[in-house]
């Protein structure tokens, strides 16, 4: 008898578990998949970051750089989710553009007269984005491009 109860809870169990997979699995998929670009995006920024440097810069006509600054290209990664949305291109001071390793991207929602959406690209010196209170700040650098990857 008790094995039998035991039998009927392990099958409810089994079957709550496969239905809730099933309830989750396009949102899980979607997630991994975000998961995957992101970390695409970042694989391309290291490894071809100078070239597309290069040729953001000869877009921009930017051959003659006033001496002492410096441009570079760096991953934005969404703050919270630490996912990569892009590439961005920042400038300014050596010794401050090597010191930054992404851009955070900061997203908010105001109302002035109508509702706006707000971004803010803010250069950090690190890649760990998961919380806005946290993020650490290079001054003197701005984002002079933006990389979209079409993955």
């Amino acid at each position: 008898m008790k094995f039998m109860k035991l039998r009927k809870r392990s099958t409810l169990l089994g079957i709550g578990v496969v239905a809730l997979t099933v309830a989750l699995a396009p949102q899980a998929t979607a997630q991994l998949g975000n998961i995957l670009k992101g970390a695409a995006i970042v694989v391309i920024v290291d490894k071809f970051g100078g070239q597309i440097n290069s040729a953001i810069n000869g877009l921009a006509g930017e051959s003659n750089r006033e001496a002492g600054n410096k441009t570079k290209v760096v991953p934005i990664l969404s703050v919270g989710q630490g996912v990569s949305a892009g590439a961005a291109q920042i400038s300014g001071p050596i010794k401050a553009v090597d010191s930054v390793q992404a851009v955070a991207q900061v997203e908010g929602n105001v109302k002035i007269g109508t509702s706006l959406r707000l971004k803010a690209l803010i250069p950090v010196s690190t890649r760990s984005v998961k919380d806005s209170t946290r993020l650490k700040r290079v001054y003197g650098v701005g984002i002079t491009g933006l990389v979209d990857v079409r993955l």
